[in-house]
């Protein structure tokens, strides 16, 4: 009887043991199915389209030839001959200061000038009568000498009194601010009975855009988008006031002379623009691009497919085939999955020249 209660009780562990065994293993495999990784894509279409590489600035309007229009003499402005937006010729009076002063100031020289005459010819007389009695010996050397020193002296009087009188003259014609240049004024800085003070900088009593149908920007191109931007390149821009209207532009100029401001290093692009309908206005900003290349019908990819990385478990020893113009799925990185830059090397090794490479990935279908 004990030999039978020893056999069941055995063959009763046997049965637990197997029903642990198996369900242990059906439990270890339900955990690892439940916290494998699933991946998702994000997949869209490879399209043909057109592609085009630019760089973005901003800048200002300004006519091509800005004139500045100031007073080489001081005084009161008695009249003015133009305004704001005034269409003004070469030569045209815009304004003019009190003469009054200046008037006198030429009489006054003309006087002088008058008075030096009268001396001269008073020490051309007694030179004349000194030498009929030096000829006589009636008087000593010493004096015709003298009278010889005091009409070379009369003579330079004449002259100094000529060229004060010359000044006078120049100053009272001065006191007619002309216009250098046919334009339009676009600014205005004085009024009637405004005193003008001319010093080292003569004051700016006008500003005359030459031709404000030819207008340029000036923009400020960031040190690392400059090497990019070449002369002859065509651009388009914006300004605030007329937004759904885009006007267009050439590059003319790329000037060398960089400009500092907190440690931000920019360059002066000069956009040549053309205004026939006076649209485009002195001082307004332009939000630019300017197009470097222009490619058509080329095979278009987004952006971010170039910068996925592709987990390496999906990675297949060798590197993945061409991009498809079906379907593309995200493309490789920058930093492959190594850490390399350009879609380096894959799982298992690969060809260091493709660590240049960047890499679109395909799903294959389903």
């Amino acid at each position: 009887m004990k030999s039978n209660n020893k056999g069941g009780a055995l063959v009763g562990w046997v049965i637990v043991l197997g029903f642990l065994a198996v369900t242990g293993f059906f439990g270890y495999r339900y955990w690892q199915n439940s916290h494998k990784t699933v991946y998702q894509f994000d997949t869209q279409p490879a399209k043909l389209g057109d592609i085009t590489q630019s760089v973005t600035a901003t800048g200002t309007l300004n006519p091509v030839i800005n004139v500045q229009v100031g007073s080489q003499v001081s005084g009161n402005i008695k009249s003015l001959g133009a305004d704001w937006n005034s269409k003004v010729t070469a030569g045209q009076v815009v304004a003019q200061i009190d003469p009054a002063l200046f008037k006198a100031q030429v009489t006054q020289a003309q006087g002088n000038l008058d008075n030096a005459k009268a001396a001269l010819k008073l020490a051309n007389i007694q030179l004349d009568r000194t030498k009929d009695l030096r000829a006589k010996d009636s008087t000593p050397q010493s004096a015709l000498d003298q009278a010889q020193a005091t009409v070379d002296q009369a003579t330079a009087q004449v002259e100094t009194t000529q060229g004060a009188l010359d000044l006078a003259k120049a100053n009272l014609k001065n006191c007619d601010i002309v216009s250098p240049v046919d334009g339009i004024v676009i600014s205005r800085n004085v009024d009637v009975g405004q005193t003008v003070a001319a010093g080292l900088n003569a004051p700016v009593v006008f500003v005359i855009a030459k031709d404000l149908s030819k207008m340029q920007i000036d923009t400020n191109v960031s040190e690392a988008d400059i090497g990019n931007v070449t002369e002859g390149l065509d651009v388009d821009f914006k300004v605030d006031a007329f937004p759904y209207n885009t006007f267009h532009g050439k590059v003319t100029q790329v000037r060398n002379s960089p400009t500092t401001v907190q440690n931000v290093v920019t360059y002066d692009a000069v956009i040549s623009v053309a205004n026939d309908d006076l649209k485009l206005k002195p001082g307004m900003t332009a939000n630019l691009t300017v197009i470097v290349q222009h490619k058509e019908n080329v095979l278009q990819i987004p952006n971010s497919a170039f910068r996925v990385r592709m987990p390496e478990e999906l990675l297949a020893p060798s590197p993945s085939p061409a991009p498809s113009a079906s379907t593309a799925a995200a493309a490789s990185p920058a930093q492959g999955p190594d850490g390399n830059n350009g879609g380096g090397k894959h799982k298992g090794g690969g060809d260091p020249a493709l660590r240049l490479q960047r890499t679109v990935y395909v799903l294959p279908a389903g």
